[in-house]
């Protein structure tokens, strides 16, 4: 990779996706990234159990996306860095011709994910921002045939988009765009509690210079799910945590300030 082709990474200031990493025991994120997420633990601090139970979900409802649906194409947005059992890996090995395209604008995210290109030519990155629906679909339409069902992942990244940039408006492009059998998944992080919500998302502004969206309610995601072609699956809307859960063995949260939820729903 040329010099000019690298992305300037600012490793002062703390970036969602390396935050995220380093609660998941990654290796891919620095001291600001560490020190924000100290303060946010303090905050609240079930962070690190409900960020594993996050990822252990979205291993289940891809491969469950592969499995029940037959879905041989997904598109991740807001992927962040690539870690264990990601969503091309799970996916593959239910069909190995799955193509997955990862959606993202971090720099360090785009550095380490477009290494995949090299690796598998069923994988692409697209460098877009989550509500740029067009550049997206432009993008990975490279790899992804529209006309036949997609897998459209928002999982754990609506809370990074603030109210002003409208996250059900960019639900609904997002589905008006998808063939009919597509399916969507949607979580983010919400709570009951109005100061932990009005807390964490100052905290969060604070700490990643603006790039941050807020924590939300249920009934708020129940919102991004009531778009025309929408329906939500049996399981309805929960804690991901327990959303067709495969085991009973999982880090327990110990406190409930926060969850992560959602669920998925089809496109008619």
């Amino acid at each position: 990779m040329s010099e000019s082709y690298l992305p300037r990474i600012d490793v002062n200031t703390p970036s969602a996706a390396r935050m995220y990493d380093w609660l998941l025991g990654g290796r891919n994120n620095y001291d600001a990234d560490r020190i924000a997420c100290e303060e946010l633990l303090r905050t609240a601090p079930s962070t690190r159990e409900l960020a594993l139970n996050n990822r252990a979900f979205l291993v289940r409802v891809v491969r469950h996306i592969a499995q029940r649906y037959k879905i041989r194409q997904f598109i991740d947005h807001g992927s962040g860095l690539p870690t264990q059992n990601n969503v091309h890996q799970v996916a593959q090995a239910v069909h190995p011709d799955c193509k997955v395209v990862y959606v993202d604008n971090d720099p360090m995210v785009l550095s380490y994910g477009r290494a995949l290109l090299d690796e598998n030519p069923n994988v692409a990155i697209v460098d877009a921002d989550m509500v740029d629906t067009a550049a997206i679909r432009a993008g990975a339409s490279t790899l992804i045939d529209f006309s036949k069902p997609v897998a459209a992942l928002f999982v754990s990244v609506l809370h990074c988009i603030p109210d002003e940039k409208d996250p059900r408006a960019m639900i609904e492009r997002t589905v008006q765009s998808l063939a009919r059998g597509s399916v969507v998944v949607i979580c983010q992080l919400v709570s009951p509690h109005q100061h932990v919500r009005e807390t964490v998302t100052r905290l969060m502004e604070r700490q990643t210079d603006g790039r941050w969206g807020k924590v939300r309610t249920e009934a708020d995601v129940h919102q991004f799910f009531a778009v025309d072609r929408l329906a939500v699956d049996k399981t309805g809307l929960l804690d991901v945590t327990n959303w067709n859960p495969d085991t009973e063995v999982f880090p327990r949260q110990r406190t409930d300030e926060w969850t992560e939820y959602g669920g998925l729903a089809t496109v008619d």
